[in-house]
């Protein structure tokens, strides 16, 4: 028997006030009354709507009663008139509403500090290539919907030449060893300790996410999350690997949490909203306070959801390496769509990355261009106006919609073979021409981090189009 799960529509049918007692009450169903019917459910959940007096010290449903007690509409929550500092890095190329967006972001009473990165473009709460640095709270559409995506690269020590010898056998292990999309699985998957954590038995939403996760374990989304084969040149002679300056094989993937991270993001949003009511043109900023249950809980998912996202890119790179037979030389690797406890300004901060690259001083990252253009292998110079960060990568200059609209798909084609690039799927929404120039981004952030090497794409892989956010 499948659980029962009850949902805000049908609490709303029985009468239950909009609030917050909706998602307790959803809670408590699911976690106490699994096995019941939807009649027997309901007639509970009557019976405490019609007399919460007489249910409020009951352990189970004394919850639901509290909360239909004292349930008000919370205040709205202003935003100040001043709003904090922020520094802009390539502000000639950043849209006005990216800005407006961040300018929002900037004005919360937990604000205490801003970044925009060169690669920023709209997005839902922050703008994709927006930090925000908090005060003991954090933002749930400030980390976004795929929680700790990130970059992974592998440095390989197959000949470079091998790509168009054994073109066929890089191909074959792209199509046979990845998958792609929303909803895709492995049928059969390997173990990962990231499946064993406590989270999933201890956290309510993520209870009924396991079976997901498994078998979502190292796939891979849409939009623009890729597994790619390229060429790797190391450019500093002083590289962490100690490896010799010159060009080597790599693999690059992009992506994140999957299903997992997409529920959570949505669940506590949806929490973040009746808790924080915030103006209008602020609502997909709304905070959880670190100090509460549902703050801590956020936090304790969202660092599983990032640990998951880290595995699922291991395991991407496992299946492929051993399918090429080949040696782990270095690995490059890092989160955006994050926030991370840091110390700016004196005291221990919140700092949310949707989008955004670390770049603490000494710290690598990988920040890829498009799928024709280069991508670079970085180290952070620890600026402080941008929170120790740096651009995600290219960004977008036009939305999927204008870049279906105006990009032919022969312009595609030409374009990938005038720079000797296979691409397995894929979409005109990810074509070349909707990103910036990579080249322009980097020399806006010149200041943030600095070049180690740099990986160009030669055979890509993608979903075969569709929404994501980055």
């Amino acid at each position: 028997m499948s659980e029962l799960k009850i949902t805000g529509k049908q609490l709303l049918g029985l009468g239950y006030p909009q609030g917050l007692v909706i998602r307790v009450a959803m809670d408590v169903i699911a976690e106490h009354y699994p096995d019941a019917t939807l009649e027997e459910a309901e007639a509970v959940l009557s019976s405490v709507l019609k007399d919460p007096v007489a249910y409020q010290d009951d352990p189970v449903l004394g919850a639901i009663a509290a909360h239909l007690i004292v349930e008000e509409k919370p205040e709205v929550i202003a935003l100040r008139d001043t709003p904090v500092d922020y520094a802009i890095f390539g502000a000639e190329f950043i849209e006005e509403g990216t800005i407006r967006q961040l300018n929002s972001a900037i004005r919360l009473p937990v604000a205490v500090a801003g970044a925009l990165m060169p690669d920023a473009h709209q997005g839902y709460g922050l703008p994709i290539g927006g930090v925000l640095a908090t005060d003991n709270a954090v933002i749930p559409y400030g980390v976004g919907v795929d929680i700790g995506c990130r970059m992974c690269l592998s440095i390989l020590d197959l000949p470079e030449a091998s790509l168009e010898t054994q073109a066929s056998s890089y191909q074959k292990a792209l199509k046979n060893k990845t998958k792609f999309g929303a909803g895709a699985e492995w049928k059969h998957n390997d173990a990962d300790p990231v499946l064993e954590r406590s989270e999933f038995r201890e956290i309510p939403v993520l209870r009924n996410l396991l079976d997901k996760a498994a078998g979502q374990l190292g796939t891979s989304g849409s939009g623009n999350h890729f597994v790619e084969w390229g060429i790797v040149t190391i450019l500093d002679a002083n590289n962490e690997w100690n490896l010799a300056p010159g060009n080597y094989v790599g693999l690059l993937s992009h992506s994140g949490s999957r299903g997992m991270g997409a529920q959570v993001a949505g669940h506590y949003t949806r929490l973040a909203k009746e808790l924080c009511v915030l103006p209008k043109e602020a609502q997909h900023l709304a905070y959880l306070d670190l100090n509460t249950e549902a703050g801590q809980e956020y936090w304790l998912a969202m660092n599983l959801a990032g640990d998951y996202a880290s595995a699922c890119h291991h395991l991407i790179h496992q299946r492929m390496i051993a399918e090429m037979g080949a040696t782990l030389l270095a690995r490059v690797e890092n989160h955006h769509n994050f926030a991370w406890k840091e110390i700016h300004h004196g005291k221990e901060l919140i700092v949310h990355r949707k989008g955004a690259t670390p770049a603490g001083k000494g710290m690598l990252g990988i920040i890829p261009g498009s799928m024709t253009a280069p991508g670079f292998i970085v180290r952070g110079k620890g600026e402080e106006s941008s929170l120790h960060s740096a651009s995600h990568g290219a960004g977008r200059q036009m939305s999927r919609t204008k870049a279906i609209a105006s990009i032919t798909q022969e312009e595609m084609r030409k374009m990938l073979q005038d720079n000797g690039v296979t691409l397995i799927g894929g979409g005109l929404d990810e074509a070349p021409g909707a990103y910036k120039d990579i080249n322009t981004v980097m020399s806006a952030q010149s200041d943030l981090v600095e070049t180690v090497g740099r990986f160009q794409p030669k055979m890509v892989r993608m979903a075969d189009g569709g929404p994501a956010e980055d």
